[in-house]
């Protein structure tokens, strides 16, 4: 019989911004970027309005109390058929807790919310330069290449 594994994956809520926040920490070291997710944290009111909000959702993979991977993602209800898509934002996890299943698990709880929203798909972009990210999302689904544009809105 397998063990349970040594994490517990949780969808958070309205009232979850302290671990919201320990979301952005944990990103800004998985991805040694703290300016981008630590710098400029909203405020507690604007992350529990966000939990709240229906169409976004945070996932994270807790060690006991640490927040050690989560996944960012937004339902996009769509206008063609009545269905959504789910897109993965970021998910990121600990160097030091990395090759342990946990980006699986969490893509997998994201299903399972996507599912429970009508979505018809997950679907999530990578860095050409991303190799274990590439290796992961194929094992998880099928590739397709896409050119990705940034419009500014000033």
């Amino acid at each position: 019989m397998n063990a349970a594994p040594p994490y517990e994956i949780r969808v958070l809520g309205a009232g979850d911004a302290r671990l919201l926040r320990a979301l952005l920490d944990c990103l800004g070291e998985a991805f040694e970027d703290p300016t981008t997710y630590c710098s400029a944290q909203p405020d507690d009111a604007y992350l529990n309005d966000l939990l709240d909000d229906g169409s976004f959702v945070a996932i994270v993979a807790m060690d006991g109390e640490r927040v050690v991977g989560g996944l960012a993602g937004y339902e996009l209800r769509k206008f063609e058929q009545a269905r959504s898509e789910f897109y993965i934002y970021d998910l990121g996890v600990l160097e030091l807790y990395r090759r342990r299943g946990i980006a699986t698990a969490l893509i997998e709880a994201s299903r399972r919310v996507a599912k429970a929203k009508g979505a018809w798909v997950v679907y999530v972009q990578a860095d050409l330069v991303d190799a274990p990210a590439i290796e992961l999302y194929t094992k998880l689904g099928s590739r397709e290449d896409v050119l990705h544009f940034d419009i500014p809105v000033d």
